[in-house]
């Protein structure tokens, strides 16, 4: 089965075509708190280079999550790049800003800040601006992107024994919650055909992500799930999770990937959050907002944060007895204007 991307082609920059291409040691960064689209895009880009004749090695700040692991690559994670290797070019993936990668970055500021870059990503609130920062707000996820990369170098998707078709599958997978998003369109789903016709297991990817879960996951959601709160007549809805939470139910922070999907399943919801517990004065925040409704950029950027209209996130400086009644406030202000 043959799936033409051609007339998708161009909108890959000629520059990252060009910078992939001259690259000999590449390193791919992925953002801290890592979820399949950052780890596939970075893989996606391991891929391409060594196709090409090249090495490189995937980075994260954080150890690949266990829900990760079987797809193909994830060991080769490292958190720290190879002090021994010369990298020409850094390539960072799904960071929708440049401090998303994480204490990586600090610890190794001057190959950061040295080395020529690629950004590739997708996300709207993305402000990069060097002169190879690909983003594109239209794409689904980094992976659709990466995709559409390897088509314009010429990559056989099925390289690795389908290892770059699974782990760029995994990641649009994941940032369409199985195409059941809105960001999901025509591009997103040629893509998807292109990297299934190259033996992508598209099915058992979505179980894996979508409809496998280990107990102490299941155990960890009911908890939040009951904790579930509302206000404006079930216009905004929210949950939080804590550290106790994690520890009480044995699951792992990686387990609370989802949790905001369900949260947002609410029938009258506007705006839906979940609030995370990360230390003492930190917390994390994940909104999901309905179509034509509050733009979650807006809500997630009066806190520094970021990411789509519908599906943003931000860290609060904040505790989170503290950073719940603020973010709650910016969110019944922004609900009440909508208008159906």
């Amino acid at each position: 089965m043959s799936i033409d991307l051609g007339p998708y082609l161009s909108a890959v920059p000629e520059i990252v075509v060009a910078r992939l291409r001259g690259a000999r040691r590449v390193l791919a960064a992925s953002h801290e708190n890592p979820d399949a689209d950052t780890l596939g895009a970075a893989l996606g880009v391991v891929g391409l280079v060594e196709s090409l004749g090249g090495a490189a090695d995937p980075v994260c700040t954080d150890p690949v999550p266990s829900l990760y692991e079987f797809l193909p690559g994830m060991e080769r994670f490292r958190t720290d790049p190879d002090p021994a290797a010369t990298y020409d070019l850094v390539v960072v993936l799904d960071c929708g800003s440049l401090d998303r990668i994480g204490q990586v970055s600090v610890r190794q500021a001057d190959l950061f800040t040295r080395l020529p870059r690629v950004v590739i990503d997708h996300h709207a609130s993305n402000d990069a601006a060097g002169e190879a920062d690909w983003i594109d707000p239209r794409a689904a996820a980094t992976c659709e992107m990466v995709a559409l990369l390897a088509a314009r170098l010429g990559v056989d998707p099925a390289t690795g024994d389908g290892a770059l078709a699974a782990n760029l599958m995994a990641g649009i997978v994941m940032d369409t919650a199985t195409f059941a998003h809105p960001n999901a369109t025509p591009r997103t789903l040629m893509v998807s055909a292109w990297l299934i016709a190259a033996g992508a297991p598209l099915s058992d990817i979505s179980r894996r992500l979508y409809r496998s879960k280990p107990e102490a996951q299941l155990r960890l959601f009911g908890r939040i799930l009951d904790r579930l709160e509302s206000a404006d007549n079930g216009r905004i809805v929210w949950s939080s999770v804590t550290d106790a939470d994690f520890a009480e139910t044995g699951a792992e922070r990686a387990h609370s990937e989802g949790l905001i999907d369900l949260l947002s399943q609410a029938e009258t919801a506007e705006v839906a959050i979940l609030f995370k517990e990360a230390g003492p004065t930190e917390t994390r925040v994940s909104v999901r907002t309905r179509p034509g409704g509050v733009d979650a950029t807006v809500l997630t950027g009066r806190f520094g944060g970021g990411g789509h209209a519908r599906a943003a996130g931000a860290t609060v400086a904040a505790p989170l007895a503290d950073a719940r009644p603020a973010v709650l406030a910016e969110a019944t202000r922004l609900a009440a204007a909508v208008s159906r």
